[in-house]
C-alpha cells in the first residue's frame, strides 16, 4: 500500500516532534565545547548531570567500572585532524568517550561506537584505545559536570570536573 505524499510527511513531522519532545524532559541539559589545534577544531558532545546532594564518585558512577561521562548518550570526542591523547594515537574521526575513575587515577577510553546510549552495550573490542589521566581534588566542589578543552601552549587539556574531582589528560599534534 503507498502512503500518499502528505501522510509520510505527517508522520516524519510527528516522529521529529516526538524526539525533539523527549529530549527537551531531559533532567540534564546537554552541551558541545571545542576548541583548535593547528587550525582543526576538537570537539566534546555531553550530558551535564548534576550533583543533587549525591555522592558521585564511588556511588552514583562506581570505582574501577567505565562510565559514560556524562548523561544520556555517550559522550563523543570528535576530531578533524590526528592528535595524540595522553599517548594514544588517534586518527581523524568520531569517537564515545568514557572514562574508568578510580580513587587515585583515571583512565580515558575512545571507543569507535560513537553513537550509543550510555555505556549500556559499551564493548571492549571496539575501543580505539586507553589512556591514563591526572586526577586531582577541588577546593571548591562542582555541582554540574563540567568538560573543557583549554588551551596549553601549542597543545590542548581536556578537563572533567566535577563533585569534588577534577581529571585531565593533553591533547597534542601527532
Amino acid at each position: 500500500m503507498k502512503v500518499p505524499a502528505v501522510a509520510a510527511m505527517s508522520i516524519a513531522a510527528l516522529a521529529l516532534a516526538a524526539t525533539t519532545h523527549a529530549e527537551d524532559q531531559r533532567a540534564s541539559p546537554h552541551a558541545d565545547v571545542a576548541a583548535m589545534l593547528a587550525g582543526k577544531k576538537i570537539t566534546v558532545s555531553y550530558g551535564r548531570p548534576y550533583v543533587k546532594g549525591r555522592v558521585i564518585f564511588g556511588g552514583l558512577v562506581p570505582w574501577g567500572e567505565v562510565w559514560r561521562t556524562g548523561a544520556d548518550e555517550a559522550t563523543t570526542f570528535t576530531t578533524e585532524a590526528d592528535v595524540v591523547i595522553g599517548g594514544l594515537k588517534v586518527p581523524k574521526g568520531e569517537y564515545a568517550l568514557f572514562t574508568i575513575p578510580t580513587e587515585k587515577q583515571w583512565t580515558l577510553v575512545l571507543n569507535k561506537t560513537a553513537k550509543q546510549w550510555g555505556a549500556f552495550k559499551y564493548d571492549a573490542a571496539q575501543d580505539l584505545g586507553r589512556a591514563p589521566m591526572t586526577v586531582a581534588s577541588v577546593a571548591k566542589p562542582v555541582e554540574q559536570l563540567t568538560i573543557a578543552v583549554v588551551p596549553a601552549g601549542k597543545k590542548l587539556t581536556l578537563k572533567l570536573s566535577w563533585d569534588k574531582t577534577v581529571a585531565s589528560v593533553t591533547i597534542a599534534q601527532p
